[in-house]
């Protein structure tokens, strides 16, 4: 995870400061790219403790269509309180912990009159793309729709993805492998707390589709737009970049074989999973800005 360090080393050297919605402050930067090669490991952050369990829930979360921080909330994972609070979802006319349509009702019912789930289940569309015309240039997932983002606390900020699906030849292989690879569009991210699980989630993201619809993984590309560093995690960032990386785990599927397509994907669970060999530093304890 050399590539984390450099991305915080890039916002150290290239940031600017700037306010922001938080109050908090930040040292930002604009425009940034980094590629992390699935086949050589699990891209999870070593130099600090981060919770892979609670990276996985979140996504089978986003994935089930849920928008209720309490279905979060009950499998143990508490990163979405914040944004869940009475004083929060008062704001917009909701009872606490309904985040109204974020990511899961983005994912599932795009353009949809919250709460009916009567508009388009992108994941749906994405799977059967895959599926039946591998060489589309269109599977893609959004997750801004302009006319709700003003009506949710927080709206997502990792914005849009794409999967692009391609032949890959290897030495003394006659028939070409299937991979499949993913880029992220992240609008906004908190480098220090929220970049380490965005990397791991799309990363996980990319290793399900891939074995639902047979394919191998590649690449996930992690492009942003707005990337920075709290003002109050400056020491907390120092003190990581002092520490050396360690070498990356790998993904296993336990009991997988028999979960294909969309009912597949939907059907995942942690149980599912196994990240071999995952050795990391202590943990980094940082504030939330909200």
């Amino acid at each position: 995870m050399r590539q984390y360090h450099d991305l915080l080393r890039h916002i150290l050297a290239s940031g600017v400061r700037h306010e922001d919605r938080t109050g908090t402050g930040t040292i930002s930067t604009f425009g940034y790219q980094t590629r992390f090669d699935l086949r050589k490991g699990f891209p999870i952050v070593t130099t600090k403790r981060v919770p892979f369990r609670w990276v996985a829930e979140e996504l089978f979360w986003f994935l089930s269509g849920s928008t209720d921080e309490a279905d979060l909330r009950s499998r143990g994972v508490d990163i979405w309180q914040e944004w869940a609070t009475e004083e929060q979802t008062a704001r917009f006319g909701r009872e606490e912990g309904d985040l109204g349509p974020v990511y899961g009702y983005l994912w599932r019912s795009f353009g949809g009159d919250y709460p009916k789930n009567n508009g388009v289940d992108q994941i749906e569309r994405l799977i059967r793309e895959i599926e039946e015309n591998p060489n589309s240039r269109r599977l893609i997932v959004t997750g801004w729709n302009p006319e709700t983002c003003d009506e949710v606390a927080l709206p997502p900020c990792h914005t849009l993805f794409q999967f692009k699906i391609e032949r890959s030849f290897t030495s003394g292989e006659e028939c070409p492998r299937s991979v499949l690879h993913c880029q992220l569009y992240q609008r906004s991210a908190d480098a220090f707390l929220g970049v380490p699980f965005n990397i791991s989630s799309y990363a996980l993201l990319t290793h399900l589709v891939a074995h639902v619809c047979d394919l191998e993984v590649g690449e996930f590309i992690h492009t942003f737009g707005d990337l920075h560093i709290y003002s109050n995690h400056l020491d907390q960032v120092e003190e990581l970049l002092s520490r050396e990386p360690i070498e990356l785990p790998r993904l296993q599927f336990v009991d997988a074989d028999g979960l294909r397509g969309l009912d597949g994907l939907l059907r995942f669970r942690f149980e599912h999973l196994k990240l071999d060999s995952y050795r990391s530093l202590g943990k980094i304890a940082a504030p939330v800005s909200v």
